[in-house]
């Protein structure tokens, strides 16, 4: 009798694209500074379905804290890397939200395996199209840092 055979996906995601997505993770957390931050990570696919998932990180002097569970943590990084990896994930956005007087918002798009900047007013028509009047009106939007690709 032949020895049961593991079910494998048909494509799994490549070594390669968890590493870009923990360089990316590694490259936004500092580009950003100090501060409270919501890292937001908006995932399309070919079938029109979307995942959403967020992330909140505080860094300080020579720390790093994330505020969610593992599992959440976990779920943003796994989103991360479909996104980078594009055979699964149509278009994707990772939009950061930091929380101080005045919050500031920046963004990238991901493009060719990669997070891209989004520059300041091409996001705050994506981004204001989604909220209320007078939370808009609070933000200030920026052009996002441009992040060294890994090699």
């Amino acid at each position: 009798m032949p020895e049961p055979q593991h079910h494998r996906p048909p494509n799994p995601v490549p070594a390669s694209a968890m590493g870009r997505a923990l360089h990316a993770l590694t490259a936004v957390i500092p580009a950003l500074g100090e501060g409270s931050h919501e890292l937001n990570l908006t995932a399309d696919r070919p079938d029109g379905t979307g995942v959403t998932t967020e992330l909140n990180v505080t860094v300080a002097a020579g720390s790093v804290h994330v505020d969610r569970s593992a599992e959440e943590y976990m779920r943003f990084f796994t989103v991360l890397t479909f996104a980078l990896e594009q055979s699964t994930v149509r278009d994707a956005t990772l939009i950061a939200a930091t929380s101080a007087d005045r919050p500031r918002t920046c963004g990238w798009e991901v493009r060719e395996g990669w997070l891209h900047p989004i520059d300041a007013a091409d996001l705050r028509s994506a981004v204001t199209a989604h909220l209320a009047a007078d939370k808009a009106a609070s933000l200030v939007f920026c052009s996002a840092p441009v992040l060294r690709r890994p090699r």
